[in-house]
């Protein structure tokens, strides 16, 4: 089960605060961890979301386009991992285990990825050409 991790963005965070050596350094044996025990696919940190856009569609024929900050903080993600474990529980297991040193992060978002088997309407051939795009991408 393929599963993202998503750390949601705090006002911290959005001010730019950065995080201490400490958390650096307990950031990177925790992900060490998620390596060397095959869980970890990928994962990033993102940068506050005033450097950032949001497209909004809302059932408009043409999308809108606005500049970052976006207001609500809680509601950003702030950084994300890609994970495969056996089911939630194990994710679970290792999500309540990422470090906090610096107080920073405010909440983590567990959610399984949808896969194409997920769909009741997928054709074989749009099955063929999901599995040549995950190929393609290492996904």
């Amino acid at each position: 089960m393929r599963v993202m991790v998503m750390m949601k963005g705090t006002e911290a965070i959005e001010q730019g605060v950065q995080p201490s050596q400490a958390l650096m350094t307990e950031m990177m044996a925790f992900n060490e961890e998620l390596v060397a025990a095959g869980i970890m696919i990928s994962g990033e940190g993102l940068q506050p979301s005033s450097r950032g856009k949001r497209v909004v569609f809302a059932g408009r024929d043409k999308p809108l386009v606005y500049d970052g900050p976006f207001a609500e903080t809680k509601e950003l993600i702030a950084g994300f991992w890609i994970w495969e474990v056996k089911d939630m529980d194990e994710a679970m297991s290792w999500a309540v285990r990422i470090p906090d040193t610096d107080k920073l992060h405010g909440e983590v978002e567990v959610r399984p990825v949808v896969t194409f088997e997920d769909f009741d309407n997928m054709t074989p051939e749009l099955a063929a050409q999901e599995q040549s795009l995950r190929e393609r991408t290492g996904g």
